[in-house]
């Protein structure tokens, strides 16, 4: 065999390999699809991975059970407005504690990193309380504020500030030599550089808003307010019980935006994470 033989076999297998190590975590994600076309009868009766009747209507049933549409919509919104919101301030901040020295830097910088240690159900009565003096109770500013204020716009302050440690200081000189001042360093210089953080961010930030159940089960009592991970666990019958088909169908519908983003942007996504690493 030839050299160039062998590589294309040792691929071969390792491809080969890999697919079949993959099958674990793909399986309970095609379950999920496949069941969504099934009735709940079908589901626990004789659990096939491909369905006997392909039922259509639930998919359907969905948008008819529930305002789910409406729901869906809050979720993108929200989760859009979060991730934009994160990203002008996490990235203004950082630049801040990155390039900027000024007195109790080091000290305000230890206060945030603080706050990444403070568990998320520790403070959630406090926050409820000031919402609700707020009035803002069974509103969405909640979901908008506390994600973007609270621990994980810290976080994404961290890595912001951690990506602007790096950038050559010889970038900020000519820039202040071409007139540009504080403001427009950083939205001309160290924006355009911090693409890959700026990705890494946004990509997390967007998961997190979209998975978030807690806030939105504390803050919310209204149907129409609810966001999907509430409202995929509002299909039930009755008495209380799961309608099992209709819930699959509809967190297969959830999905969808994930899979759209990262189908599209995979590569970015694996670059953001690759070139986004902490420098001390």
């Amino acid at each position: 065999m030839t050299q160039r033989q062998i590589q294309i076999l040792y691929r071969t297998c390792w491809t080969i390999a890999l697919l079949i190590a993959a099958i674990p975590f793909v399986f309970p994600f095609v379950w999920m699809v496949s069941a969504g076309f099934k009735s709940v009868t079908e589901i626990f009766g004789a659990p096939t991975l491909i369905p006997r009747v392909w039922r259509w209507q639930n998919f359907v049933e969905v948008f008819t059970y529930q305002p789910f549409a409406r729901q869906y919509f809050n979720s993108l919104y929200i989760a859009i407005v979060v991730t934009a919101l994160t990203l002008a301030i996490s990235s203004l901040a950082g630049y801040a504690l990155a390039r900027m020295r000024f007195a109790g830097a080091g000290l305000l910088m230890l206060f945030l990193i603080s706050a990444l240690m403070v568990p998320e159900e520790v403070t959630i009565i406090p926050n409820f309380f000031l919402m609700r003096w707020l009035g803002l109770v069974d509103t969405h500013w909640p979901l908008i504020l506390l994600p973007t204020f609270g621990p994980h716009g810290v976080m994404a302050t961290f890595l912001m500030r951690q990506y602007f440690l790096a950038l050559p200081k010889e970038l900020e000189e000519a820039g202040k030599m071409d007139g540009l001042s504080r403001f427009g360093v950083w939205w001309k210089i160290a924006l355009p550089t911090a693409r890959p953080a700026l990705a890494a961010v946004s990509i997390i930030t967007f998961l997190f808003s979209w998975n978030l159940f807690l806030e939105p089960l504390i803050f919310l009592s209204s149907l129409d307010m609810f966001t999907l991970p509430l409202a995929l666990s509002n299909f039930n019958d009755s008495y209380g019980l799961p309608l099992w088909n209709l819930q699959l169908a509809a967190t297969s519908l959830a999905v969808v935006p994930i899979l759209i983003v990262y189908l599209i942007a995979q590569r970015q996504i694996i670059e953001s994470f690759a070139l986004s690493g902490v420098k001390g």
